[in-house]
Parts: C-alpha cells; structure tokens; sequence
C-alpha cells in the first residue's frame, strides 16, 4: 500500500560523523565529524552514541533556527539494546518521544511515521533520528571485541554517527511524496557475515512492489539509492530485480554503504558501511543537499535492515529483512 503525503515537507537535517566517517568521500559534507577516536569525548563507547544523537539534535534545532518548543514529537531508534542511545540522547529535549527499531532500516521507518503524522494533521513538526557507533554494535552482536577474529570480504562495517530531519506541514524545498513499509522477507539467509545477501531481497520486493504500485519506472526518478547493502549486496539487487523482473536499474542506481566509504583506501570496512546511520548520513548530508540545489529531481531512498537478535543466530534461525522506502521531490 502507498502512502501518498499532500502536505508534508522536509526542510532541514544534521548530519554528525565518526572517525572513519570522517575519512570518506563524503566528509566535508557533515555538520560536525569527530576525527580523533571512537570514544568521541565520551566515557565509553555506549556514552558516545548517545553523545552523537545529542549532536545530531541540537545542530538540527540550530540549523532550522527552532526552539525545541516547537517540536511536536521526536521519532528515533538505533541498534542497542532497548534503544538506549536514542532514549538517551534525546532526553535533554523534553520532548514527546517514539522509539522506534527495524535495525538499519530504522531511518526511512521513522520520516513515514513522521509523514503520516504530519499528513493527517496530528502534527505540525517532528524530527525523525538514528545512530549507530561501530563498537557497541560490535559488543552487543559479535562480543567479545577484544577477540579480533578475521571476517570475510562480504561483511560490512557498523557506521559511526547520527543523524536526524525535520519534517513539517510548512512549504520548502523538498516535498516528502510518497512512500511504502516494507514486509518482513524470509530468504532462508543465514551468514551474519553477509547482510547484502540477507537484506537485498528485501529491498527488491520493496522497490518492485512501489514501482508496480505507483506505475513507474526506475528513469523517472534522477537517483535510486539503497542503505547498507554493501558492495556485493548491491550487485545481488540489480540481478534480483533483472533476473525476477526484467527491470534494470543500473543506470542510476547506488547504495549508501558503498558511497559513504572509499572502498579502495579503507580496507578495514570490507564490503561497505551498515547500520541505521549509514543510509542517514549519506541521505541527509548529500542527497537532500543534492536536491536543495537542484541536482536531483525526485529520488527513491530506500533503508534496508536484517531483522534478527544475538539470540536468534545461536539458535541457528533464518536471518529476516525489510526494507522501508520514501521518495522526495524537489519544487
């Protein structure tokens, strides 16, 4: 089912980068990058997520000249346990709070909400955050860190930093148009150690479902972007959608956990960038900045995510994936 916004418009967002971040192609495009370690002035790994949210927040609020009164409600979610980074950080706000979690497709999952708030007339302005942070991730899913076990060149790296967006029934730039929550996709994937492989499907039946829906092509819009399926699941998507299909998307299609890293230089991310901020990061900072000046039209950003627990791994269960997608116009 499409989900069709008439009056919801974005009008500002906050990007806030970690070291390796801060080394990609993309680093002059975030507000704020911390260069010098992972700790990012904090006390532990888990107080610089939230330290990173934080950022994220208040550099919005100043961007988009608002006090925090004006606020409606604030959507976030991120990957630890029981969202705590996302709690956490936006407690200084004092603000209506939804926490919200479909791992890295926790994004796009928090701007539908927010549109269909605002669309319905619920609400005036809501910001919609995430964050991740490469070692409490790495604690929380593949512990003990300290262990150092080698992976393959398929895994991908949990990004550092937060992100976050407003989104109001006042007229601006970008017009948020469209978009479509995904289904829970079982592909019978089970390596934690690919999550191109566990999440393209997901974005496949995604992206075929809203083109299907919508009655259009991937050459009406200027950029389809995919989140953190990583260099070979990004491949496994143009064939899935080809071979299933027989829809080609290569001409102008890319995915953020390839674009937010050089790939060649920094060998230590392996496949690509995952985590709920890597979409974000690239989304917010570049894209939107991309439609601001008029190098996009309309663009399809779609948030993938592996849907699955410590837990459910030891218990040798299916990996399963969503992918939640939103398109925005620029007018």
């Amino acid at each position: 089912m499409i989900l069709t916004f008439r009056n919801v418009y974005l009008t500002e967002t906050s990007t806030v980068a970690g070291p390796y971040e801060a080394k990609g192609p993309l680093k002059h495009n975030f507000d704020k990058r911390y260069t010098k370690d992972l700790y990012c002035g904090a006390k532990s790994f888990e107080k610089a997520e939230t330290k990173l949210l934080s950022d994220s927040l208040k550099i919005l609020l100043r961007k988009a000249n608002m006090p925090k009164e004006e606020i409606d409600l604030i959507i976030a979610g991120d990957l630890l346990n029981q969202i705590t980074a996302s709690t956490y950080g936006s407690l200084e706000l004092n603000t209506p709070f939804l926490g919200i979690y479909t791992a890295c497709a926790t994004s796009i999952e928090g701007m539908l909400i927010a549109a269909t708030f605002i669309d319905a007339g619920k609400a005036n302005n809501i910001i919609s955050a995430c964050s991740s942070h490469n070692m409490t991730s790495e604690k929380q899913f593949r512990n003990p860190t300290e262990y150092g076990s080698p992976k393959p060149m398929t895994a991908t790296f949990t990004s550092t930093g937060a992100a976050s967006v407003l989104l109001t029934n006042k007229p601006s730039k970008i017009k948020v148009v469209n978009g479509l929550i995904g289904t829970i996709i079982d592909y019978k994937q089970k390596d934690v150690f690919n999550m191109g492989a566990v999440m393209a499907p997901a974005a496949m039946d995604t992206l075929y479902r809203y083109l299907k829906e919508t009655k259009t092509k991937p050459s009406d819009y200027d950029l389809i972007l995919t989140g953190d399926l990583g260099l070979y699941g990004k491949e496994i998507l143009k064939d899935l959608m080809l071979d299933n299909y027989g829809i080609d998307i290569k001409a102008n299609y890319n995915d953020c956990g390839v674009m937010l890293y050089d790939l060649k230089r920094q060998k230590e991310v392996l496949a690509g960038g995952s985590g709920p901020v890597c979409s974000a990061l690239v989304n917010y900072s570049t894209v939107i900045k991309g439609l601001k000046e008029n190098k996009y039209k309309k663009v399809i950003l779609i948030a993938t995510g592996a849907l699955f627990s410590p837990m459910t791994v030891y218990q040798k269960e299916n990996i399963l994936s969503i992918a939640n997608l939103i398109c925005l116009e620029a007018i």
